[in-house]
């Protein structure tokens, strides 16, 4: 029985978190909770969470 992977990696020498979702959605951010909940939105992801609080 295959099941998904979800990969949240440290970063080293950062507080940054890596994430990527077994569909290839990639994000990054400081905050666990807010790295998990974009996460297992799959397959909606919300905009990355470190993108959230950020203007184009």
């Amino acid at each position: 029985m295959n099941r998904p992977v979800y990969r949240i990696e440290w970063l080293p020498g950062t507080d940054l978190l890596d994430g990527r979702c077994y569909c290839g959605a990639q994000a990054m951010s400081e905050d666990p909770v807010a790295m998990w909940e974009w996460m297992l939105a799959h397959p909606d992801h919300p905009q990355a969470p470190d993108q959230k609080d950020r203007t184009s």
